[in-house]
């Protein structure tokens, strides 16, 4: 049995009537990659662009853009409220860091997702000294919440933290 069809049998939900417009203008939507806006909550060390949130695109669950963190840059320590994240790495190496006191670390390269959990203070930084990191974000909820932590004081020689895939942790 495929996932699709199982997926389709558990759930049985009554789709709504369509609006006014026939899901015209407000069914699908291409946002260009020119038009994302620069003006959301920001961290200093990166640029974040919104493409899809409630006031751009009319989403009630989840915030989207994208990330850019410059060469041989690194952000400043913050974390995101009650949001879930996932940043998908598209090109470059992103080294991250988290904890109170900034003492784990891991890294990520191009086609790697990453999950910043709720509340975790956590910090970006370029692992490249001559590329950009370029990155997707995505978040689990439409508002954009960037806390930054300007007192957290980064532990001298952080953890390395290797991830371990929960439901094959046992397998030989």
């Amino acid at each position: 049995m495929s996932c699709e069809s199982s997926h389709t049998r558990d759930h049985h939900h009554e789709i709504p009537s369509p609006p006014e417009d026939g899901w015209r203008n407000s069914g699908v939507q291409v946002i260009p990659a020119d038009s994302l806006d620069t003006n959301t909550a920001q961290t200093p060390g990166m640029n974040r662009a919104a493409a899809i949130n409630l006031a751009r695109a009319g989403a009630q669950k989840l915030w989207a853009g994208t990330v850019t963190i410059h060469a041989d840059a690194k952000t400043g320590a913050h974390h995101h409220g009650h949001l879930e994240s996932i940043i998908y790495v598209l090109k470059g190496r992103a080294r991250m860091r988290w904890g109170n006191n900034l003492e784990f670390t891991a890294e990520a390269g191009p086609g790697d997702f990453i999950f910043v959990p709720p509340y975790v203070p956590h910090q970006e930084i370029n692992a490249l000294k001559d590329e950009d990191l370029e990155c997707v974000l995505v978040r689990s909820d439409g508002e954009a919440i960037a806390v930054n932590l300007p007192d957290v004081e980064p532990v001298e020689r952080p953890e390395t933290v290797r991830w371990i895939d929960p439901t094959h942790k046992n397998l030989p």
